[in-house]
């Protein structure tokens, strides 16, 4: 049985639905709600090595061992330039990642550090087991199936008209 402000909604588009229904099948509710719980699960990990969940982040992107300049690590590890200064200084500070010269001056590129390498291998090794218990109870065809459809969802809203 649908809710009036559902009904308002379908039969007259421009009208604002409200009420919990609505609030409860907001995308954007939604996902937050799912980040939350999951990364609640892999947090501790990051605790453990004194990480924040951006570092680990960075340190993820970075461990492929292709080095990368800070404007790509804004974008894959979704950071804002300012907060992603202070976590590249951080992790400098404890000998994590180190520059890499670029031809380029004016681009800053990073890679890890044997050590960086080394702490990213322990992470991976110690959420292992997480990973496979939310794959399990999720289910493998399903969890690679909503990762297909977030970086769809992903691509197609990068790709509507922007409305700043």
């Amino acid at each position: 049985m649908k809710t009036e402000s559902a009904q308002a909604f379908q039969t007259d588009p421009e009208a604002i639905p409200s009420g919990k229904e609505y609030y409860e099948r907001s995308l954007t509710v939604a996902l937050l709600r799912a980040r939350e719980s999951t990364m609640r699960r892999f947090k501790k990990y990051a605790d453990q090595e004194d990480l924040s969940l951006p570092q680990w982040r960075v340190l993820r992107a970075l461990a492929d061992g292709e080095a990368l300049d800070a404007g790509t690590l804004c974008q894959r590890c979704v950071i804002l330039p300012p907060s992603l200064t202070r976590i590249l200084r951080a992790l400098s500070e404890r000998g994590l990642i180190m520059p890499v010269e670029c031809a380029d001056a004016r681009r800053h590129m990073v890679t890890l550090t044997d050590s960086g390498q080394a702490l990213f291998d322990k992470l991976v090794g110690a959420s292992q087991e997480t990973r496979r218990e939310i794959d399990h109870a999720f289910g493998e065809e399903k969890m690679s199936l909503l990762l297909d459809m977030l970086n769809e969802l992903r691509i197609v809203t990068d790709g509507l008209p922007s409305n700043d």
